[in-house]
C-alpha cells in the first residue's frame, strides 16, 4: 500500500471516534517512528510502499486507538520539556501544563539563589510518576540535588528508567505521603550523600487532585487508561494530598524555600486560603496555556 493511500485508510478508519486534526496529530507521529518520514514526506512521497509488516504494525495501532488508549502508551514513550521519556499505565502522561510548572521553577531559581544566599540547591518532587518534573529540571540547572518520591514502585521504575535515558542523576524513593510523619526516613544516597538534614530548598508536587464528581469531564482515553491512583480524591477531601504537603513543606523546607503545586483549577481559591492558613506568604496563582488556574506557587519565611 502506498503512503497516500494508507493515510487515506487511516483516517478512515479513526474518522467516527476522534477529529481530523487528533487523526493527523497520530497519523504524522507514527509515520516518523515507524518509517523514519516527516510531515513534509506526504506530499513529496505519496507513492512510497509501506512494506506489509509495518502496515501489519500498523493496523494493529489503529485497533488500538479505537479502543482509544493513548498513542502514549501504544508506542510506550512520550517528550516532555523537549525530553524523551518512556511511559505505560503505571504513570500519568505528561503534560503540556506540567511544562509551564518546570518553566516556572526554572525562572524562579536564580532570584531563589540569591535570596537565601546558596549556589547549591536542592529540590524534592512528590509524586513524580514518569520523573519528568525532577528530570526536566536535572537537565536545565547546574549546581542541583534532586529527590523524588513517589508510592508507586512501579512507577518509580520507569521514572529511574528515565533519569538513566536522559542522563541525570536524582535519588528516588518509594514512599507514602499520606503515612508519612515527616521526610526524615528518606535515605542519603550512596551516589551524592546529599539531604543529610533533610531540607529542601524547593519541593514541587503535581499531586491527585481530579475530584470522582469531575469524572463525566474526563476523556475516555485518559479514564480507561491512565492510573487512577494517580488522578482521582474523594469528593469531601479533594485538597488531601495538598494539605499534607504543606504540613511537611515547612518542616522540610529551608528558610525562604519555595513550595510549588500543580492544582485543580476549579479548587485555586480553597488551595490559597489553605496556604495562607498554614502560614506560607508571598502565595502566587498562575494560570495555564488554556486560561486556567494550575499553578501555585508560595514561600517559606
Amino acid at each position: 500500500m502506498t503512503l497516500k493511500k494508507f493515510k487515506l485508510y487511516f483516517s478512515d478508519k479513526l474518522s467516527e471516534i476522534y477529529p481530523q486534526t487528533e487523526i493527523d496529530s497520530f497519523f504524522f507521529i507514527l509515520i516518523e517512528e515507524l518509517l523514519g518520514l516527516q510531515r513534509i514526506d506526504t506530499v513529496l512521497k505519496p507513492d512510497f510502499i509501506v512494506e506489509n509488516e509495518i502496515l501489519n504494525n500498523l493496523k494493529n495501532i489503529i485497533s488500538r486507538l479505537k479502543k482509544e488508549e493513548p498513542i502514549q502508551y501504544i508506542l510506550g514513550k512520550t517528550a516532555f520539556y523537549g525530553l524523551p521519556f518512556l511511559v505505560d499505565k503505571n504513570t500519568l502522561i505528561p503534560r503540556p501544563e506540567t511544562e509551564e510548572l518546570v518553566e516556572w521553577i526554572l525562572k524562579e531559581i536564580q532570584e531563589l539563589r540569591i535570596k537565601i544566599q546558596k549556589e547549591s540547591l536542592s529540590i524534592l518532587d512528590i509524586g513524580t510518576g514518569t520523573g519528568c518534573i525532577p528530570i526536566s529540571l536535572a537537565k536545565n540547572l547546574k549546581n542541583i540535588t534532586i529527590s523524588a518520591i513517589d508510592v508507586s514502585s512501579n512507577a518509580l521504575k520507569i521514572a529511574k528508567q528515565n533519569a538513566s535515558l536522559n542522563n541525570v542523576t536524582i535519588d528516588f524513593f518509594e514512599l507514602d505521603i499520606l503515612q508519612a510523619e515527616n521526610l526524615n526516613k528518606l535515605s542519603v544516597s550512596a551516589q551524592s550523600k546529599t539531604h543529610s538534614n533533610n531540607k529542601y530548598d524547593i519541593i514541587v508536587s503535581n499531586p491527585p487532585y481530579v475530584r470522582e464528581l469531575e469524572k463525566v469531564e474526563i476523556k475516555n482515553n485518559v479514564l480507561n487508561n491512565e492510573p487512577h491512583l494517580a488522578l482521582f480524591v474523594d469528593n469531601e477531601n479533594p485538597l488531601i494530598f495538598y494539605k499534607k504537603i504543606a504540613d511537611l513543606a515547612k518542616s522540610h523546607l529551608t528558610k525562604n524555600g519555595l513550595l510549588f503545586f500543580e492544582i485543580n483549577q476549579y479548587l485555586s481559591n480553597e488551595t490559597v486560603t489553605m496556604l495562607k492558613e498554614k502560614e506560607f506568604t508571598n502565595i502566587e496563582l498562575k494560570k495555564d496555556l488554556f486560561g486556567n488556574d494550575r499553578m501555585i506557587q508560595a514561600r517559606l519565611i
